[in-house]
């Protein structure tokens, strides 16, 4: 069993780790604030960051997954703007995550062009939905029988939602739904399509790909 002290300093490492790879924020954070307001900022967020991971330590390890990598980190920058900035936080979030969720779209389109791989991308989704998705993961869903060149689910339960609504952010629910219209609603030869969101006060979240 570790000892208090041993499970703290793990605790303050995994803050300091995960935030080090959330400097996009910072910088842009940095290009509107003073120094010293950026500096106040992004130690209330890892203060917010690390009092998050203290207090969900026994999430089974597909949920954590989403919170500890995405969803934590996200309410942590942005209830720490909040404070400090109100008037930039939403703005800076919807910025740097549409520029990240765009890029990973532009990395997807190019693979697009090569021959064969949208059918493999298209397959590959049945099996990745199921395990970073499902049940395991926080989420509940209905999933459409195969089609051959279209995959449909609904997701209809969310951890997104369920933890952003817990620490009092569920607006940014919306931009991590937003996140996948910017990954996946330009690839050549595929089309994306999504007309409900849980985020947006939806029962369920659609999600269609299918092969153009």
């Amino acid at each position: 069993m570790k000892s208090m002290s041993t499970e703290k300093n793990e605790l303050k490492k995994k803050t300091i780790k995960t935030l080090k790879g959330k400097e996009i924020f910072r910088k842009e954070i940095s290009g509107r604030l003073s120094q010293s307001e950026c500096e106040k900022m992004w130690h209330g967020a890892h203060k917010r960051l690390y009092k998050m991971y203290a207090e969900h330590t026994d999430l089974p390890g597909g949920v954590a997954m989403h919170t500890d990598g995405f969803i934590f980190p996200a309410a942590a920058i942005y209830l720490a703007m909040k404070e400090t900035a109100p008037e930039i936080a939403y703005d800076v979030m919807k910025k740097i995550m549409a520029e990240k969720s765009d890029k990973t779209g532009r990395m997807i389109a190019k693979f697009c062009r090569i021959p064969g791989f949208n059918r493999f991308f298209l397959g590959m989704w049945d099996t990745m939905s199921h395990k970073m998705f499902g049940e395991a993961s926080g989420f509940k869903n209905v999933f459409y029988p195969k089609e051959k060149a279209c995959f449909r689910m609904d997701i209809t339960q969310c951890p997104y939602n369920k933890y952003l609504t817990e620490l009092g952010c569920p607006e940014l629910n919306v931009l991590f739904c937003e996140n996948d219209v910017h990954s996946y609603g330009n690839l050549p030869g595929l089309k994306f399509t999504r007309t409900k969101t849980i985020g947006a006060g939806d029962e369920l979240c659609d999600f269609k790909m299918e092969i153009v």
